[in-house]
């Protein structure tokens, strides 16, 4: 087993870089407060060093998360681009208009569909495909809930375009459902699911792509990062992308990599790493700059 190597701080590396592709949700914020050493490590990074582009699955177009990342208290020195799930799946469901589209999700992600021409349809009886964002209510409801509801749209072959694969997220210190464990359900009712976030193919041509511009030149993939918590999204979609990536170990697993000394254990992340056939160059705890005097 290939371990990662473990770093005290993005300070250790950033000179390596020109270009960060950094996960939000359980790397600088959780939902409810954002973590402002991760943010100072992403300002300073913009700073002396390249261009972080923040790369999230939230399932709505980036420009309508950036009031949430103010609220959050997320700088705006600590980004400088913004790509989301959302944007790469918009451009699914342009190919799919006017459908018409079973819509699932809760009314924050209506932004998704603005000025694409989709119609919407009643139930699965009348859609031409099935477009889900997320759980109606994620604070009560879990993905069996759906599962009555979803069967009829999986008997009848519908495709679902999922705009968020997450399966979970922490919000505060409380574990919620995404789009993506409505997904894992459609498929074993024995439906076709597409999806464009993380780890799939479309949001990293979009983020490189804001990557170019930023740069004002072809990106040199050998000097890209990928920095995220989760094992399936972040880490397996830059292993897909051939890129490096930091794994954030203590996001949506706790202190799973964590050893008896405080520490992140290499050994622990690689287990975590490998329990989905994946591998990250480096590993940390959380984000920082630089490690904390003991």
């Amino acid at each position: 087993m290939t371990l990662p190597h473990a770093i005290s701080g993005l300070s250790e590396i950033a000179a390596d870089y020109d270009i960060l592709l950094c996960d939000v949700w359980g790397v600088i914020h959780n939902g409810r407060e954002s973590w402002p050493e991760a943010c100072d490590a992403l300002a300073r990074f913009n700073r002396d060093h390249g261009h972080v582009i923040l790369i999230s699955n939230a399932p709505r177009p980036a420009s309508d998360v950036h009031a949430q990342l103010d609220a959050l208290g997320v700088p705006r020195e600590s980004w400088r681009a913004f790509v989301t799930s959302g944007d790469a799946t918009r451009a699914e469901l342009a190919r799919r208009a006017p459908g018409p589209a079973w819509v699932l999700g809760p009314d924050r992600d209506w932004p998704l569909y603005d000025g694409l021409g989709l119609d919407l349809a009643e139930d699965a009886g009348d859609a031409a495909f099935l477009s889900v964002t997320g759980l109606l209510d994620d604070t009560t409801e879990t993905p069996a809930d759906y599962r009555e509801r979803l069967k009829p749209a999986a008997e009848r072959g519908l495709e679902m375009i999922c705009a968020n694969p997450d399966r979970i997220v922490q919000r505060g210190d409380t574990i919620i459902y995404c789009g993506g464990a409505l997904a894992d359900l459609y498929e074993e009712l024995g439906g076709r699911v597409t999806m464009a976030g993380k780890p799939y193919g479309p949001i990293y041509a979009l983020a490189l792509a804001e990557a170019a511009r930023l740069l004002g030149r072809p990106v040199d993939r050998s000097r890209v990062l990928c920095i995220g918590d989760g094992v399936i999204t972040d880490v397996m979609g830059a292993n897909q992308q051939a890129l490096d990536c930091l794994f954030i170990a203590q996001g949506i697993h706790g202190d799973a990599a964590k050893g008896p000394d405080g520490l992140i254990d290499p050994a622990l992340a690689a287990g975590l790493l490998k329990a989905e056939t994946t591998y990250a160059r480096y590993a940390a705890l959380d984000l920082t700059w630089q490690a904390s005097p003991k």
